[in-house]
């Protein structure tokens, strides 16, 4: 079974949390989604690069989730998630890459 990629993992726990949150009208199950992809992501991100990669792509990672915030007051809602995740990707990549 092919593995998947801690970018995609991270990208996709910060687009799906927005999304579970947002149709199910229940944030907390949002959050839950948000935060089982980012232990995944995490686990990955130190098993290819180290604890010091996993704890900066980590903090990135909750980061993009607070900045999506107050970006999305000035873009709207997705276009900051797909943003914010893209960036949150884009880390991921460039960290892991040559680790992994």
């Amino acid at each position: 079974m092919a593995k998947v990629p801690a970018a995609v993992i991270a990208a996709g726990g910060l687009v799906g949390g927005y999304a579970t949150a947002r149709f199910t009208k229940k944030r907390p199950l949002g959050g839950v989604a948000l935060a089982a992809a980012g232990a995944v992501a995490a686990r990955e991100w130190k098993q290819v690069a180290g604890t010091k990669a996993a704890v900066g792509l980590t903090t990135a990672y909750v980061a993009a989730f607070a900045g999506s915030h107050p970006l999305a007051k000035k873009v709207g809602a997705w276009p900051s998630v797909f943003a914010v995740a893209g960036g949150v990707a884009a880390a991921s990549w460039a960290v892991t890459r040559k680790a992994g």
